[in-house]
């Protein structure tokens, strides 16, 4: 993919959807299955440019396939931090090719600001906010650059910071989507089963919630399916699911954390 712009504007998205339009949205497809909604989507041209972003984990096969079977077209974004374990990588080419999406995107790091913020490529192990930040948070911002829409692989269930989770959003001056807001463990293995998913390389070996390689570990019988991320630490998600100010320059001095 064509690096995006470098330097990304205080606010780069058109101001094309309000909380008016998400709560619309989230009132005429209530009911709809997934897979429904996101063909009327794609057909009526509602989301303008549009994207899915996928981490390629455990559960994201789902998502893509969906997608996928609505409109291969639709890019499909990912974000390799450079910290991501072989398998998934090779789990992204797989499920690319297997839906046959015709716009795959890979989005890195800046490497000038891992030279500057992490040259030892240990900031993960001190100060795992930071590293989410120059690893993945800013790299999908510039991949979004342009986009009025994106979907994501969100579900409830997941992590006590997920409940309530609606379909339509807002966030950033974007619309997200998260078609599988409301589904559950359960759906999810039925749909795998159904159209027979391949499955992540690591899943078996008992990580079902799968980042960077140096913060994912294997999640206990009994835990929440998102503790072996970050285990040890005080942190629940990496910083792109949450509600935040547009990102700004990080050439600019003002804005890079002290260590």
């Amino acid at each position: 993919m064509a690096e995006a712009a470098r330097k990304i504007d205080f606010i780069d998205v058109r101001p094309a959807f309000t909380q008016a339009d998400a709560d619309a949205l989230n009132a005429r497809f209530e009911g709809v299955s997934a897979g429904e909604m996101l063909k009327a989507l794609f057909a009526e041209g509602t989301l303008g440019h549009v994207a899915v972003v996928s981490s390629f984990g455990t559960e994201s096969a789902v998502l893509l396939h969906l997608v996928a079977q609505a409109d291969p077209s639709v890019p499909v974004i990912f974000v390799d931090t450079l910290k991501m374990f072989p398998e998934t990588l090779d789990y992204r080419d797989t499920l690319i090719r297997r839906f046959e999406f015709t716009d795959s995107r890979t989005v890195t790091p800046l490497p000038d600001v891992i030279a500057k913020k992490d040259e030892t490529g240990l900031r993960w192990s001190y100060d795992p906010d930071g590293c989410c930040e120059i690893r993945k948070v800013e790299p999908l911002a510039r991949a979004k650059h342009g986009l009025d829409a994106w979907i994501s692989g969100r579900k409830a269930f997941q992590s006590v910071t997920r409940k309530n989770l609606p379909r339509f959003e807002i966030e950033d001056g974007r619309l997200k989507i998260n078609p599988l807001g409301d589904w559950d463990k359960a759906a999810l293995e039925a749909y795998f089963e159904a159209h027979d998913l391949p499955r992540h390389p690591l899943e078996a070996q008992g990580y079902l919630s799968i980042g960077c390689e140096p913060c994912t570990s294997k999640v206990m019988p009994g835990e929440d399916p998102r503790a072996g991320r970050w285990r040890g630490w005080d942190k629940v998600e990496c910083g792109i699911h949450t509600v935040s100010t547009p990102v700004a320059d990080p050439d600019d001095p003002a804005n890079q954390p002290a260590f």
